[in-house]
C-alpha cells in the first residue's frame, strides 16, 4: 500500500491546518498524524528537474504537466499566524 510521509517543519505544533495542492485536509479522514509527520494514504509525487528537452519545448511555447504536489501547513507561532509552504515530503516506499 502507497503512502507518503511529510516531515512536520521545525516550530510547527498542534493545532495547524493541512492543505494538500491548496485543498484543505481533514486529520483521519485525509491523512494521519504520528509524533513527528502527516502520513497521506497515498503517494504524493515532485515533479523533479525540468530536463533539457522540456525546457527547450517550452521556450516555444509547448508545455507538459506533470505530476507536482505542494503541501502547506499553517499554524500559529509566537502569536503570529505562519504558512510552511511547499513542504518536502519523503517518496513512498518501493514496493519490492
Amino acid at each position: 500500500m502507497a503512502y507518503t510521509k511529510v516531515p512536520l517543519p521545525l516550530g510547527v505544533s498542534q493545532p495547524f491546518e493541512v492543505y494538500l495542492n491548496a485543498v484543505a485536509q481533514t486529520e483521519g479522514v485525509d491523512y494521519t498524524l504520528s509524533a513527528t509527520a502527516i502520513i497521506f494514504p497515498t503517494a504524493l509525487a515532485k515533479e523533479g528537474k525540468l530536463g533539457f528537452w522540456r525546457w527547450f519545448m517550452g521556450a516555444w511555447g509547448i508545455g507538459s504537466y506533470r505530476r507536482n504536489d505542494v503541501v502547506d501547513i499553517r499554524y500559529q507561532a509566537s502569536g503570529q499566524s505562519q504558512v510552511a509552504h511547499d513542504v518536502a515530503f519523503e517518496p513512498p516506499p518501493a514496493d519490492h
